[in-house]
């Protein structure tokens, strides 16, 4: 099983469209059975999407998404159907960002139909008017009682919504699912640097989650931030790292076999395409019949 993770940015990026086609480039080739996504977008202006480009949509509730018709999550999909390859797919809308962006959260699935999608907030702030509200997203597939998210989390430092807090309200809906769920893994920007003691990343292992890139049989440094980048330009130079952090993790409930961990889209295993570089696990999968369609 392959999950991959990306910030991705999206219609902030410079050379989006660019962009956006060698992301679906990598993604056809390499397949990845779930893909998380943070920082998923549209214009607040565009018109709504008609019903072409909604195949394969599974809304997360009973409320109307709303999706636009330069949904990044959206226009993904639609170009990965172009490329032969079927897929499911969620997304949910958590705030306004840069005042003219619905921003939200959005998963993948290429391999299984989605059979359930819910959304939560895991801020205490609820105003879809302030950058810092924070949802999770979660599906589970066809055939399968893993559950699978992605989150976006706020600054260990941040003093009006602080990583903890935020873990606690994830960790604790999270909870009830854990006697239920084979695994549960949690993808994502943490805006937890492993490198940094004490803080967010130990946090989340204090609270027995597993590092996948701790359990890999092979990995590569695991930097996926370079650089000075949005929402950490308010730290000194002495408070980041100066070769990169580790800050997107995909993370399990349970220990389990993972063959791989690697970064990808870094201008080295792959074009960038994001100010973050995604994660790519290859790990022992879920015991269920392969229902992969290829169209040809």
């Amino acid at each position: 099983m392959k999950l991959l993770t990306l910030n991705t940015h999206s219609l902030q990026e410079e050379h989006y469209a660019q962009k956006l086609e060698q992301f679906v480039e990598v993604v056809l080739q390499l397949q990845p059975d779930i893909i998380a996504m943070q920082e998923v977008n549209q214009s607040i202006s565009a018109p709504y999407a008609d019903t072409q480009l909604l195949e394969g949509f599974f809304p997360c509730s009973a409320k109307p998404a709303g999706i636009r018709m330069d949904n990044h999550a959206a226009q993904l999909a639609a170009r990965l159907r172009a490329g032969g390859l079927d897929c499911s797919w969620t997304w949910v809308c958590a705030k306004i960002g840069y005042d003219k962006y619905d921003e939200g959260l959005a998963l993948f699935s290429l391999n299984h139909p989605l059979i359930t999608a819910e959304a939560f907030y895991i801020s205490g702030c609820r105003d879809y008017r302030n950058w810092k509200t924070r949802k999770a997203l979660g599906i589970c597939i066809d055939g399968c009682t893993d559950w699978f998210f992605t989150v976006h989390m706020g600054w260990w430092q941040d003093e009006e919504e602080p990583f903890a807090a935020q873990w606690e309200r994830l960790d604790g809906a999270l909870s009830s699912k854990k006697d239920t769920a084979s695994k549960i893994w949690l993808m994502g920007d943490f805006n937890s640097p492993a490198e940094f003691s004490g803080q967010g990343y130990d946090y989340i292992v204090n609270s027995g989650w597993y590092d996948t890139y701790q359990l890999a049989q092979t990995r590569d440094n695991g930097i996926t931030v370079r650089g000075c980048i949005d929402g950490w330009r308010s730290f000194t130079e002495s408070e980041t790292m100066p070769d990169g952090m580790r800050m997107d993790h995909i993370w399990c409930s349970k220990p389990v076999s993972v063959q791989s961990s690697s970064v990808i889209f870094n201008g080295v295993n792959g074009p960038e395409v994001s100010d973050h570089f995604g994660v790519l696990v290859t790990s022992k999968g879920p015991d269920i019949q392969n229902k992969r369609r290829i169209y040809l």
